[in-house]
């Protein structure tokens, strides 16, 4: 059995009778997309999916944080005037 990770689903043949229906539908909430009882795929609304993004380039930012600060005796001092 597969995990669905969303509140909201619909078999594909229901999606594919009116999909907009389904997304005006679900709001902001993401819907698993079924097929054969399993998920195919999820949609989301556009607000959704940049909020994702921009999770994950927050996320790749802070591990490049993190590798710097690990690595403090490579730092070179400078004035932030001179940038």
């Amino acid at each position: 059995m597969d995990t669905i990770y969303a509140d909201l689903s619909i078999s594909m043949s229901e999606f594919k009778k009116n999909p907009s229906q389904v997304l005006r539908a679900a709001g902001e909430k993401p819907v698993a997309i079924l097929s054969h009882n399993r998920p195919a795929f999820y949609m989301v609304s556009p607000k959704v999916f940049e909020a994702f993004v921009d999770a994950l380039a927050d996320r790749d930012l802070t591990e490049l944080v993190r590798r710097r600060l690990a690595q403090t005796d490579q730092a070179v001092e400078v004035d932030i005037d001179d940038i």
